[in-house]
């Protein structure tokens, strides 16, 4: 099973999701405040992260927007666990690379299910024999075998959910995906997450491949409906 980090510094919490994990057959690894955090991922590697907001030393928006700016914490799964729940907060950690996010009280049978669902996105099924054909459309082009993206002419640094939204629109152009049909494709069947993640990915994607975000050239929104990439 896999190495799973937790970021909380409710010592009981803790605790409890450290069972639950461990029951389940995972590895955990605990830390109390977002200094100890970042220096136990460096030391430990884990598989994971569950990282809670209010830390001490250094809070979890700023450890997540740290491991987001390094190349071993770049594509690591990281749900964030609070208690604090309005909108702006989810957001914001979804704009600073966090997969999923739960607000506590929480349900452990639920924590787990996440868990699981992150952990499968990391599992790649074996490539075909031969080479994945490129896919280009206008100044984009993506090669999928080495998950790169090449926009006029210079690399673009996509996360893997990015990466895979993009794949999914420009071979597929003209056609419209809702917001749900994408959260199931690109996250997983049982993804507990809402559409405005599917929105926070989409924005960061546009501003990595667009000339002007503002006015996109290649992803367009269908309001009320979902996006598709212009054929």
């Amino acid at each position: 099973m896999a190495k799973i980090l937790v970021v909380d510094d409710e010592l009981h919490i803790a605790e409890l999701i450290k069972f639950n994990l461990e029951k389940d057959g995972h590895k955990v690894v605990c830390a109390y405040n977002g200094a100890d955090g970042l220096k136990v991922f460096e030391e430990d590697k884990p598989d994971l992260i569950i990282l809670d907001i209010m830390l001490p030393e250094i809070d979890g928006l700023e450890v997540c927007r740290r491991l987001r700016n390094t190349s071993a914490g770049a594509d690591i799964p990281v749900i964030m666990l609070t208690a604090k729940g309005e909108e702006l907060d989810k957001v914001l950690g979804l704009e600073l690379g966090a997969d999923d996010y739960m607000t506590k009280p929480f349900s452990p049978r639920e924590l787990l299910a996440r868990v699981k669902a992150r952990l499968r996105r990391l599992v790649k099924e074996e490539p075909p024999s031969g080479e994945e054909p490129l896919i280009t459309y206008g100044d984009i082009v993506i090669y999928p075998e080495k998950y790169e993206v090449i926009v006029r002419g210079e690399k673009q640094d996509l996360t893997p959910k990015e990466f895979e939204l993009l794949k999914l629109l420009l071979t597929n152009r003209g056609k419209v995906y809702t917001r749900d049909y994408l959260l199931e494709r690109v996250w997983g069947y049982d993804y507990y997450g809402d559409t405005r993640t599917v929105d926070v990915h989409i924005r960061h994607i546009r501003q990595k491949i667009e000339k002007d975000p503002g006015n996109p050239e290649y992803i367009e929104t269908l309001r009320g409906v979902g996006y598709r990439c212009k054929g």
